[in-house]
């Protein structure tokens, strides 16, 4: 198991029935960079992946 397994876990449990919107998502992604600089790049990345996640599945594109 990685470690982020129980960051997400954790997460999961917690938030567990909540519905969030991708403003406080992009909101929180944000502060966590503000206090955090050094993972930017990751933040960055997994941005992004989460931002095109759909996309392979819209014919059209």
């Amino acid at each position: 198991m990685y470690s982020t397994d129980r960051g997400i876990e954790e997460l999961a449990q917690r938030r567990e029935g909540e519905s969030v919107s991708i403003e406080w998502l992009a909101d929180r992604l944000q502060a966590f960079v503000d206090l955090n600089p050094a993972f930017e790049d990751a933040v960055e990345r997994l941005s992004t992946f989460l931002a095109r996640d759909d996309a392979d599945d819209d014919p059209d594109s």
